[in-house]
């Protein structure tokens, strides 16, 4: 859940100018925002810079969000692309999205120090990979990975294994059309962030064509893309428009767009924050819902709120749909 309630005034002198402004109800859906796994690679970034002093190098962005990255970068966070970037003996930390076998160890071949802020339930989706996978030994099932090419996330966990382990199914349509060489030693994962109706409808078509086919133990797709699509269904079908705040790379970020959209809602759109706002997409708009990707901060949400305030006579209804209370520990040597 959100951490902050919204409260939208009118501002000083206001009041009297209220009846003079057009209404919009407003329904905000709930979980929306962070969520466990962001929060704490974000924890992880801070506290690195408070225990060895800036900078401390990000390989990659630790999360898909902009707001974030640059209030980071504004604390003494680099952020790079490579390993190679990082200086001698530098202090490095890992995204959230997890990253390939090879790039820790590169880390330690050149000696660098790093902390790895990967999401627990990504991890958790690699050593389902590894159990799968049995070392390439009799009881090994050739992977099929459920997500979207060229996502970190995806990158990160097919990099777990040798190459040629994993094949990446994007879609229904590949799903049809995947010809593995042995048809009874497979198993499927999933990226963590995927529209979870879509997932279904793969895992179904896989399941269908491959009996034998061993799935993961408990669902991989995370308990906050869930949450946040639950969320959105409920707000959908009321609105005349969603807006998703999140950034365009953003995978659960899109997924809300999409949900929202085949849930009922006439549009939705993602916008980053306020200042990607188009005003005139509010045009005729009676009912408009927000939510948040789960790596987009609440201020984007109550900056969005006080500035529809400056505009509208507002009518706020939030809807919940459940509550979230997971937290997950710092890494070692911070935890």
């Amino acid at each position: 859940m959100p951490d902050q309630a919204i409260v939208a005034r009118p501002a000083p002198g206001q009041d009297d100018a209220l009846p003079a402004l057009p209404s919009l109800r407003v329904l905000l859906a709930g979980p929306r925002g962070f969520c466990a796994g962001v929060d704490r690679a974000i924890r992880v970034v801070e506290e690195a810079l408070r225990r060895y002093g800036a900078p401390v190098y990000v390989r990659h962005e630790i999360v898909h969000n902009r707001t974030v990255v640059e209030a980071l970068e504004t604390k003494g966070a680099i952020f790079v692309e490579e390993l190679d970037e990082v200086p001698p003996d530098g202090h490095v930390v890992f995204s959230a999205h997890g990253v390939p076998k090879t790039v820790p160890a590169e880390a330690e071949r050149r000696n660098l120090l790093y902390l790895d802020a990967t999401c627990p339930l990504v991890s958790k989706v690699h050593r389902e990979a590894e159990r799968h996978f049995a070392n390439g030994g009799p009881d090994s099932r050739h992977i099929l990975m459920i997500g979207h090419a060229g996502h970190p996330e995806v990158v990160g966990t097919m990099g777990q294994l040798p190459p040629g382990a994993v094949t990446l199914v994007n879609d229904s349509g590949e799903a049809r059309r995947v010809m593995p060489a042995d048809p009874t030693r497979l198993a499927f994962i999933t990226q963590t962030t995927l529209s979870v109706d879509d997932t279904a409808e793969i895992v179904a078509i896989l399941r269908a064509r491959f009996p034998l086919i061993e799935g993961p133990k408990r669902e991989d797709i995370c308990y906050a893309t869930t949450n946040r699509q639950e969320a959105v269904k409920a707000i959908a079908p009321g609105c005349d428009l969603v807006i998703v705040i999140g950034s365009p790379n953003s995978s659960n970020s899109q997924r809300l767009r999409e949900v929202a959209e085949r849930s009922g809602a006439p549009r939705a759109l993602l916008v980053p924050r306020l200042r990607d706002l188009d005003w005139s997409v509010l045009d005729g708009v009676a009912t408009l819902g927000i939510t948040a990707g789960a790596s987009a901060p609440e201020t984007l949400v109550q900056e969005m709120v006080m500035a529809l305030a400056g505009r509208y006579r507002l009518q706020i209804e939030e809807r919940t749909v459940t509550q979230e209370d997971v937290i997950f520990k710092l890494p070692a040597p911070l935890g």
